[in-house]
């Protein structure tokens, strides 16, 4: 398929552009070409879904092609009639570059060495202060999830073992799951976010503090799968986020409030180090 929708393409494509096969590449990898810039067969490969027809991918690739050829002659186009404003366009990409290569550096600093700076007592201290900063929005819970198709074997005996929370019970579960669960998530340990949960079960919960407060177990079914839901904890909004649970935001909070102290001072010191090494000098300077 591949072979017949390259010849295709690479037939209208070049003449499409107008332009003659460039001996320096291979060319059984480039579909079109022009002013030096090439469109390459894996580029287009890459962009066609898998399982996808000879004639939809035939499609996808002549639309693909042509955009690409299209956005090439209107650069073109742009870039001659610009050329007045060439050398303001220069200096507007030069500063994005300097810009962004700061940026993501200044980043990754922060990543290396203010985050791991914050120490536990840090975060604790934050925690306690500014308990205001915590205050549940959604519920959070922990528990056990379990998606069963309805035509699973021994389903009435995973209804029984799913609101136990003991080992034996939950040894059973997970050696079940492999087999026939399509989703198995296993949260005692943790808090996770209830909406999100419920998002995996075909009921509506309007008032979730209202559910919650009434609901140890959730068991629904449809036409295709079973269910099975135990909360063995919760919280519901308005009440304090544990520091378990708010824990990865308050580093990242702390490193909010410190990060424009920090690249402040990495400034300085790389100015006074250049300075001082006369890397920088200023001949005017009186």
């Amino acid at each position: 398929m591949w072979r017949s929708l390259y010849l295709w393409i690479v037939c209208s494509c070049f003449l499409l552009v107008g332009c003659e096969p460039d001996t320096t590449t291979d060319q059984a990898d480039v579909l079109a070409s022009m002013e030096g810039h090439q469109l390459h067969r894996a580029e287009v490969e890459q962009l066609i879904p898998r399982g996808a027809s000879s004639a939809d991918s035939l499609l996808l690739a002549e639309s693909y092609v042509k955009k690409w050829v299209k956005e090439q002659l209107v650069y073109e186009v742009a870039e001659r009639n610009l050329s007045d404003e060439k050398e303001e366009i220069d200096q507007l990409v030069e500063d994005y570059r300097r810009s962004l290569i700061r940026y993501r550096y200044q980043e990754r600093l922060v990543d290396e060495r203010l985050k791991t700076d914050i120490s536990e007592p840090d975060k604790q201290r934050f925690y306690e202060e500014n308990q205001k900063l915590f205050t549940l929005e959604q519920g959070l819970i922990k528990g056990l999830f379990l998606k069963i198709p309805v035509d699973a074997p021994g389903l009435s005996d995973v209804k029984k073992w799913y609101k136990s929370s003991d080992e034996a019970a939950l040894e059973k579960i997970e050696k079940y799951s492999v087999q026939n669960a399509t989703i198995y998530e296993y949260f005692y340990d943790k808090w996770v976010n209830f909406d999100e949960v419920m998002d995996n079960i075909p009921i509506y919960v309007s008032d979730p503090s209202t559910f919650l407060k009434g609901h140890k177990q959730v068991e629904v079914a449809d036409s295709s799968y079973c269910y099975l839901l135990n909360i063995a904890a919760y919280l519901v909004p308005g009440q304090t986020e544990p520091y378990e649970s708010a824990s990865p935001r308050i580093v990242e909070m702390l490193v909010n409030q410190r990060k424009v102290e920090f690249l402040r001072n990495f400034e300085d010191e790389l100015y006074n180090d250049a300075i001082q090494r006369g890397k920088v000098t200023f001949p005017n300077e009186p």
